[in-house]
């Protein structure tokens, strides 16, 4: 489909790419990864035509599409959100028009046996296979259902679109994207400005897509749930694994050891013949085997690796200032901004050494209480009590914004550091990754992600005993956001962290917060344990708001007011054996599973060696064990709500 041959792209005395060549295939789905600065933003580009490479060419076959969402864009401000976002349908009304034309003057000829008619005909079925290609019929219910997965409301549908944050704009230009069905789709970082949920939508539209999909993304779960191939740019060159994300981690260790021995190997090699030439270069006798190693040096193929810094592993937040048991006190807390309702009856206790997520759609209110927590906001309704002794760092979404773009990434730190601490400045930005040069760079000509690497080395010159970070994930890359998790779970203080990335969050936070619908829900758990409740309360709040529903038309048709009909009884009754009957299923075999493991634990104590077999039939007993006790809570609930009904 599109076919990238002997790519280079250079820059003076430097190569970006170094003759790369890859094809794209139909309903491939291709994660493009590699460290910052290694040109994946740029390949993407080329790829569009928006820039064109030194050497090489890319071609596209004739009718091949190209959707591009790059970063940033320019989002125009003059119309509504569905008056905006139907232009992505500007092909299917001009194939509405042609259709139209050629119909009135099909109906208007009749010289049925000419070539010309039979013309006129192809053209009209081609137009109207086209416009049923592009999804012609269902653009109305198109639209709806994308703006509504990308998290807007159909409240928002007449809304201007200058009144929505530059976050919200970008949705709508990837709505516009999505609507438009391309044959592929050029993605980087799509996620920035998506919350969890529009993630999760956004996830299940690509890998449903009939097209390709080539993505830019630091979203280890995104990437894993959407791709299932994976180009790696380092050192100018192309890798291509065909595996999805985190199988390509495991390929490329391999695939780095084996690297590092033969390039060690080669380095021994050359400083032996290195030796050897400088030790008879001036004997006569040796000139010959001297010229000999000499060409061979030069004909060598010298290998090069991708230096990793594994030093910055070793970051750590300054201890913890003593604080009281008690950190904060959320009572009922809620916040309005005039008529502008955001969230009401907060309700909850944030301890010493709690770390907790605050999740939820973009606007129901995350920000809002980090900034009620650090002070910058006040309650409209209820309060917020900070305890004895707490210090507050806080990292805000437009963080890199609030820094001075004429000072150097130096000068930012040395400004707000004092004490001992000035002497480690130099170690402090080593660790997040500037070095060298990189100290004496403005701050204007930063990426993203290094003024989101900067913003958080700033927050390390002073103890806090609680974090609040918004979105501190954003622009950073892989590499960066392990660094930040790893000191992160390290901390022994407090943290209350606003973010949509689930790898990031995973096996870091204990509790979760959920800004929904006004309001503030505690989930007692980590964010998958989240993920999978909130699906099954979504479920459950279909069948709670169709209930009252389907309960009142068939009372209206059996022409009782609030009885159940007779069929009706003995239809619950039937549901409610059904129901026991599939719990007492589950519980006998839960019962046999637990007899078989009891056995295998009772072989594995007496056993002299170990048995592969053995104990690969006890793991998946256990895997079993798992999955119908997870089948179980879900049957048991069922059986619950179906006597709730029948008894109520």
């Amino acid at each position: 489909m599109i076919s990238l041959d002997n790519l280079t792209v250079s820059y003076g005395g430097w190569t970006l790419f170094d003759n790369i060549s890859f094809l794209i295939n139909p309903k491939d789905r291709i994660g493009l990864v590699g460290k910052n600065g290694a040109g994946k933003t740029t390949l993407l580009r080329i790829i569009t035509g928006e820039q064109q490479p030194t050497t090489g060419a890319v071609t596209l076959n004739g009718d091949c599409t190209i959707g591009y969402l790059p970063q940033t864009m320019r989002v125009a401000d003059t119309t509504t959100l569905v008056e905006e976002t139907a232009k992505a349908f500007e092909e299917v009304l001009r194939l509405e028009a042609e259709i139209e034309a050629l119909t009135r003057e099909i109906a208007e000829r009749t010289d049925y046996e000419s070539p010309e008619y039979e013309q006129l005909l192809h053209r009209l079925n081609d137009a109207q296979d086209h416009y049923h290609i592009l999804g012609g019929e269902t653009r109305d219910a198109d639209i709806e259902k994308t703006l509504l997965g990308l998290g807007f409301k159909r409240s928002d549908f007449g809304r201007a679109t200058s009144e929505f944050s530059g976050g919200w704009r970008m949705r709508i230009e990837l709505a516009k994207l999505l609507l438009r069905r391309p044959s592929i789709f050029l993605l980087d970082e799509p996620t920035n400005h998506l919350d969890i949920e529009s993630i999760q939508w956004l996830e299940d539209y690509l890998k449903n897509y009939n097209g390709a999909v080539l993505l830019i993304s630091h979203d280890r779960a995104f990437l894993d749930n959407v791709t299932n191939r994976t180009v790696e740019l380092s050192l100018g060159k192309i890798t291509d694994y065909r595996v999805s994300y985190s199988k390509y981690v495991v390929l490329r260790a391999e695939r780095r050891a084996q690297q590092v021995a033969a390039y060690e190997n080669q380095q021994r090699m050359i400083e032996k013949t290195e030796e050897f030439i400088e030790k008879f270069r001036y004997k006569p006798t040796k000139s010959n085997q001297v010229q000999s190693r000499i060409k061979q040096l030069e004909r060598l193929d010298r290998l090069e690796i991708e230096e990793e810094d594994l030093a910055t592993l070793n970051i750590k937040f300054p201890p913890a200032p003593r604080s009281g048991q008690i950190v904060a006190e959320i009572n009922e807390a809620g916040m309005s901004f005039g008529e502008k309702h955001v969230f009401s009856g907060a309700n909850f206790v944030i301890e010493k050494g709690d770390k907790i997520a605050l999740v939820g759609r973009n606007g129901e209110g995350k920000t809002t209480l980090a900034r009620m927590l650090i002070g910058q906001l006040t309650p409209t309704e209820g309060s917020i009590r900070l305890g004895a002794n707490v210090n507050i760092g806080y990292y805000a979404q437009n963080q890199d914004d609030l820094m001075d773009g004429e000072f150097t990434v130096y000068d930012t730190l040395d400004r707000v550091a004092v004490g001992d601490i000035r002497t480690r400045l130099r170690d402090i930005l080593g660790a997040f990754l500037f070095r060298g040069e990189d100290i004496d760079k403005k701050v204007k000509v930063l990426s993203g992600g290094e003024r989101a690497r900067l913003s958080m080395a700033r927050m390390m010159l002073e103890p806090r005993n609680l974090l609040v970070l918004d979105e501190p994930t954003n622009h950073m890359d892989m590499r960066s956001k392990d660094i930040l998790k790893n000191a992160i779970m390290k901390y022994d203080g407090t943290v209350v962290v606003v973010s949509h990335d689930r790898e990031f969050l995973d096996g870091m936070v204990q509790k979760v917060y959920e800004f929904r619908d006004g309001g503030v829900k505690e989930y007692l758990g980590g964010i998958y344990y989240f993920l999978e409740k909130r699906k099954l309360e979504s479920l459950q709040e279909v069948e709670r708001r169709d209930a009252p529903a389907k309960t009142a038309l068939k009372a209206a048709e059996s022409g009782a007011s609030g009885k159940l009909s007779y069929e009706q009884k003995k239809e619950q009754e039937k549901q409610a054996r059904k129901a026991k009957k599939a719990v007492e299923t589950i519980e006998a075999e839960l019962a046999g599973i637990e007899k078989q493991i009891a056995e295998y634990d009772a072989k594995f104590a007496a056993a002299a060696e170990y048995n592969e077999a053995d104990y690969k039939a006890y793991n998946e007993l256990k895997n079993r064990y798992e999955h119908q006790m997870h089948e179980w809570e879900k049957a048991s609930y069922e059986l619950e709500l179906i006597e709730e009904q029948y008894n109520g």
